[in-house]
This record gives structure tokens, C-alpha cells and sequence, in this order.
């Protein structure tokens, strides 16, 4: 699915951290746009169930920097 598409389907989360979050499930691929930066990464081989914890974590920036952040391979956009 092209970027602009998954961007398109964002889910806007409640954390201090981050604005938005999208997840390619064929590509495996999950985008996180940053609030203070107004960046957006993506992360490259990320499975479904790291995802899925994300959106149903206590705290979502904390998931992130646990499970997320520095384990998979990025591109900043």
C-alpha cells in the first residue's frame, strides 16, 4: 500500500509523544508521527502482535520505547 494511503488511515493515539499511528499489514511496515518533531518514521518489519500491543498499551510512548523504538529497521519521511 503506497505511504500516502496508510497515512490516510492514521489512528490518532493519546500520548504525549506521539500524534498518530498507521500499520501495513501486508508489509508489515508501522508509521508513527512524532508531536513535538511534526516527523513521521517508519518502522520496517514490525509483526502484527507488537503493533496490536501498541494500540492497546496503558501507555503508548512507554510500549514504544520498549518494544519499538531501536528494534526494527527505519526511514525517517
Amino acid at each position: 500500500m503506497p505511504l500516502m494511503a496508510v497515512l490516510l488511515n492514521a489512528m490518532h493515539v493519546q500520548s504525549l509523544a506521539i500524534e498518530a499511528i498507521a500499520y501495513d499489514e501486508s508489509a508489515h511496515t508501522l508509521i508513527a508521527r512524532f508531536r513535538d518533531s511534526g516527523k513521521t518514521v517508519i518502522y520496517e518489519d514490525v509483526p502484527q502482535e507488537i503493533y496490536d500491543g501498541l494500540i492497546f498499551a496503558a501507555s503508548i510512548s512507554t510500549y514504544f520505547q520498549d518494544h519499538i523504538e531501536g528494534r526494527f529497521p527505519e526511514r525517517k519521511h
